[in-house]
């Protein structure tokens, strides 16, 4: 049986925060996981207004929330942040269930109420996160991040960071290859970096001048090769001081953990839909060997090549004998 994805509708709450979770949760993807899909349903009292547009209208009520196996809390809705406290009753029944329980931007607040962001790092939108700070000593705010994922409670900064954090969701439960493909239909943005540890999949290139762009097509198509950031450069036509000047302003990293992020990346593909064994792995995404792989993995990921394959691989896949 699918797992319950429950939305919480408050009054007055924001369309957009509601729009993205109903986007890629409420429309079934089975066709992409070859097996099931969500079930998904959004949870408040009757007639509810959803920003100043809409009356919402759903059958499932705030008991239903708290018998879900994973609940989204949208921003709060009001000027003083002041959660619902039906709401933040039922969040609190639901993690005392065992429920996976995620709030975005504002969001945090119910959580915070509820007691379930007690003795942990938390995010919101930055705007509010002093307040949040303030309010909840217990909790330790960090208003950097997109998003922080503690495994059974998730919290997430602004509107759009919402978004990252429900594919991030998908890419948990379902792999990276299926949450690139529904940021795909949704024409998003699979991954954006944040300040947490993530699994990430492929990349997607910032806008940037013609002979950059191609530098980076190149770069990419060639992983395998021993890239260097003066061979980036000349391709660039630019000198490689002013190649590394292009990468902070366009990119905010450097030409070289570029190209480790997208030799990681390679990695992980090869690993979801491929039988080769790890060295092979690690040949082809530019690492030269199994160590190296592992080693970069861990930092970017802190996950091994082996572990990733377990959870994420192909089962006709996952027979592989790793070196």
């Amino acid at each position: 049986m699918s797992q319950t994805i429950a939305l919480a509708l408050s009054p007055g709450v924001p369309l957009f925060e509601l729009a993205g979770p109903c986007g890629i949760f409420g429309v079934d993807r089975s066709d992409l996981t070859g097996t099931d899909w969500y079930r998904f349903i959004v949870c408040g009292p009757p007639a509810a207004a959803v920003d100043q547009w809409f009356t919402a209208t759903t059958p499932y009520t705030y008991d239903d929330l708290a018998a879900a196996d994973t609940v989204i809390v949208p921003a709060c809705h009001d000027a003083a942040l002041t959660p619902d406290p039906d709401l933040v009753e039922a969040i609190r029944d639901a993690s005392s269930r065992g429920a996976r329980i995620a709030s975005i931007c504002t969001g945090a607040f119910v959580l915070a109420a509820a007691g379930v962001l007690d003795g942990r790092t938390a995010t919101t939108h930055w705007l509010h996160a002093r307040t949040l700070a303030e309010r909840h000593p217990l909790v330790t705010v960090d208003p950097d991040p997109l998003y922080i994922d503690h495994g059974d409670v998730l919290t997430s900064a602004g509107k759009s960071a919402g978004i990252d954090l429900c594919l991030h969701l998908v890419r948990t439960d379902y792999g990276a290859r299926v949450a690139n493909d529904v940021a795909r239909r949704l024409v998003s943005a699979p991954h954006r970096e944040g300040n947490q540890r993530q699994y990430v999949d492929p990349v997607t290139l910032p806008p940037t001048s013609d002979d950059l762009r191609e530098t980076l097509d190149w770069a990419i198509a060639h992983l395998d090769r021993p890239i260097t950031v003066d061979e980036l450069a000349r391709r660039a036509h630019v000198s490689a001081r002013t190649l590394h000047r292009q990468f902070h302003r366009r990119m905010g990293t450097n030409p070289l953990e570029w190209l480790n992020t997208q030799r990681v990346r390679r990695a992980q593909h090869l690993l979801e839909v491929s039988d080769h064994t790890i060295d092979r792995i690690a040949e082809e995404s530019g690492f030269g060997s199994a160590i190296t792989l592992r080693r970069h993995m861990h930092s970017a990921l802190g996950t091994t090549p082996d572990t990733y394959r377990r959870t994420f691989g192909r089962r006709d896949a996952r027979r592989t004998q790793h070196a």
